[in-house]
């Protein structure tokens, strides 16, 4: 009974809205066409009437051409309205019809269990109960209504009447969108990729033990300039496949990311896509540190080899431009949504806030080291040290500031969408998400200070307590507020009612891992000396491991979100329609 009337409810609902857009189609169809004539017939009336009084009214055709100019100036070009309006009415129909379909299923679905769980009742007592409940259930409005279905028909009707040129291929498939096929190039392409890192890896350890490179004279050189300048590639690259491998859990757990990141549908990356853009990335990368391990100076010149040299700028900015691209390929869309994304983390207080953007806000905070890698390559090029391979940066004053600056960059950004979304959701809880980011500002800028004066135990102590006050905050809110998990009352106990994953053991051994990557800060103020490891490849393996935590955090964050979306009912976005219903409402009482 209550399925069924749900079902009659979405059914009535469904039909007002289609019926208001039929009647604006009607109204708009027929207001363009009025406007056409009128524009026709005033423009022959022009004609003839300047033909006839040309000789005795010439003097007035001037005044008479700029007031008819005027006035069309004034008047708004009906053309781009309704170009507006079709494509918000294509976009409507598009997500209705979708909606028509679930409903669809929603009642195949219900008679389907109903007919399974008596199947089930006759096993287990050998009554045969089957027949006369299922046949009261195929009478019901739910069983016997065939409402949706013409309704259906009705929506493929006006769209393709209206918007496809009575042209039926084209509009369904603009309605019903085909899902796109895994091709064998794409499988075969991220394969071959991922064989060239392995073998480019084998290749760059056997070079570097037959020439004994580690022992030479250039090595700490080299791992001052062209290891932070490389570094830069391989966060990326690891940030691409934990990303990859998000992609992957969330299809095979069912969650919906594409409707949570707000993706068209047919535009979102698998993760073999994803996987091919990391490889690809790690490919070119490794291949220009293959073609830049000279570690001698040439002995007339005293230089580097200039092209060698600037191999990983030429790299960076190749993959700045195919970002940029504004061509139809490689990813056009997604790659327009990333920068989309970006802009509006770099300009935080101005937009609304939305899920894609505080996530990529989230995955900044977590490439604090990539970003100072590129401060330091427009320190080493722009300054002309790459020609004798020299770090004078840290000898700047204007560096070190910036090396604060950029540090907490993606930290303001996110204390400002928290604020934004305080005033505009009068939330309190974003009041209290901003105060964990003050709280990492303050701490990295702490940290920064001492790692720049080393041997002060002010600073030292300082760090220490902002640090773990941050560490102790924010893991607090991974597990409570972005994880939905330390549930007291949860039937799961410590966790929450509804998992994804089945194996509960998997989110305690998330909840400590995420605890001891959180505290890997420590190493920076404990200052933990490896003699076999240099400094920066500390620094680049501490970076790595929030990279991965990251990775970690985000697949629990999007399968907390989706749980709260299926407990809300949310499947489909609210669209914009170019009309006012509430309006018309009144108008009709």
């Amino acid at each position: 009974m209550i399925n069924a009337t749900i079902y009659k409810i979405y059914y009535n609902i469904g039909l007002y809205y289609l019926n208001k857009t039929v009647i604006l189609l009607k109204s708009l169809g027929s207001q363009a066409h009025m406007e056409t004539i009128e524009e026709g017939e005033s423009s022959r009336a022009g004609k003839l009437k300047d033909d006839e009084e040309a000789e005795d009214n010439g003097a007035r055709e001037e005044p008479d051409e700029v007031n008819k100019s005027r006035t069309r100036a004034a008047r708004p070009a009906p053309r781009e309205n309704l170009k507006k309006a079709e494509q918000m009415l294509i976009e409507a129909f598009s997500v209705f019809y979708q909606k028509l379909r679930l409903l669809k299923s929603y009642s195949f679905l219900n008679v389907k269990a109903v007919s399974k769980i008596l199947k089930k009742y006759d096993k287990i007592t050998s009554r045969d109960a089957t027949k006369p409940y299922m046949k009261m259930v195929d009478s019901s409005y739910l069983g016997s209504s065939d409402e949706v279905v013409r309704l259906m028909e009705h929506v493929e009707a006006t769209f393709i009447k209206h918007f496809a040129n009575a042209n039926r291929t084209k509009g369904m498939n603009i309605l019903r969108p085909k899902a796109k096929r895994e091709r064998h190039r794409l499988t075969f392409s991220t394969g071959f990729s991922a064989g060239c890192i392995f073998s480019l890896i084998v290749a760059l350890a056997a070079i570097i033990r037959t020439r004994n490179l580690l022992q030479e004279e250039g090595q700490a050189q080299y791992m001052d300039t062209m290891f932070p300048l490389y570094s830069l590639f391989g966060f990326i690259v690891l940030h691409i496949i934990m990303f990859a491998g998000n992609i992957y859990y969330w299809r095979r757990y069912k969650v919906n990311y594409s409707f949570i990141f707000g993706f068209k549908e047919g535009t979102e990356l698998g993760y073999r896509q994803v996987l091919l853009v990391a490889f690809s990335t790690g490919v070119l990368a490794l291949l220009c540190v293959l073609a830049n391990l000279d570690m001698e100076v040439d002995p007339v010149t005293k230089d580097y080899q200039a092209f060698t040299e600037l191999l990983p700028l030429i790299l960076l900015l190749g993959i700045f431009a195919v970002l940029v691209m504004p061509f139809n390929f490689f990813y056009r869309s997604n790659r327009i949504f990333f920068l989309t994304c970006l802009f509006h983390c770099m300009a935080a207080p101005l937009y609304k806030v939305t899920l894609p953007d505080f996530f990529l806000g989230d995955q900044l905070t977590s490439q604090v080291q990539a970003l100072r890698s590129i401060e330091f390559y427009i320190c080493y090029y722009g300054w002309g040290d790459f020609r004798h391979r020299n770090n004078t940066c840290n000898k700047s004053g204007a560096y070190k500031g910036f090396f604060f600056i950029v540090a907490v960059i993606p930290y303001v950004s996110r204390l400002l969408q928290c604020l934004r979304r305080l005033f505009e959701e009068d939330n309190p809880e974003q009041g209290w998400n901003g105060l964990k980011y003050f709280l990492t500002i303050v701490a990295i800028c702490l940290r920064t200070a001492y790692s720049i004066q080393q041997g002060q135990i002010a600073w030292r102590v300082l760090a220490a307590i902002s640090s773990a006050a941050a560490a102790i905050f924010c893991t607090y809110w991974d597990f409570i507020h972005d994880w939905g998990l330390l549930k007291r009352t949860s039937k799961n106990r410590w966790l929450r009612d509804k998992l994804l994953i089945p194996q509960k053991k998997v989110y305690f051994i998330a909840m400590i891992l995420n605890v001891l990557l959180r505290f890997a800060w420590i190493q920076t103020v404990m200052d933990f000396n490896f003699s076999f490891m240099h400094k920066q490849t500390m620094v680049a393996v501490v970076a790595s491991l929030e990279i991965i935590r990251r990775g970690i955090w985000n697949f629990f964050r999007l399968e907390n979100e989706h749980l709260n979306n299926v407990g809300k009912y949310r499947a489909f976005k609210s669209v914009p329609l170019p009309f006012n219903y509430d309006k018309d409402e009144d108008k009709d009482d």
